[in-house]
């Protein structure tokens, strides 16, 4: 089990070495990694870390997905591979 709480989408780069990754559930929230796999990593700590900062600056913090999706956008289809 992946474990995340918000959804996710990662998105391939016409660079085959890059992906980024942002939730649409988390408004400010992305980041860029070498892999699909790096990518699921770095969100679900990175997630915890951006909601830390909203809370210490005081801003509200969205809920928690019901059920949260891994969404990995290609540049000839998108495909809902996993499900967080």
């Amino acid at each position: 089990m992946i474990g995340l709480k918000y959804s996710l989408v990662i998105e391939a780069t016409e660079d085959p070495v890059f992906f980024c990754f942002y939730s649409p559930d988390l408004p400010g929230f992305s980041g860029v990694c070498s892999s699909v796999e790096d990518c699921i990593y770095k969100a679900k700590w990175g997630i915890e870390e951006f909601l830390q900062v909203l809370r210490s600056d005081g801003l509200s913090v969205p809920k928690p997905c019901a059920n949260p999706q891994i969404t990995i956008l290609d540049a000839v289809e998108d495909l809902v591979l996993a499900t967080a």
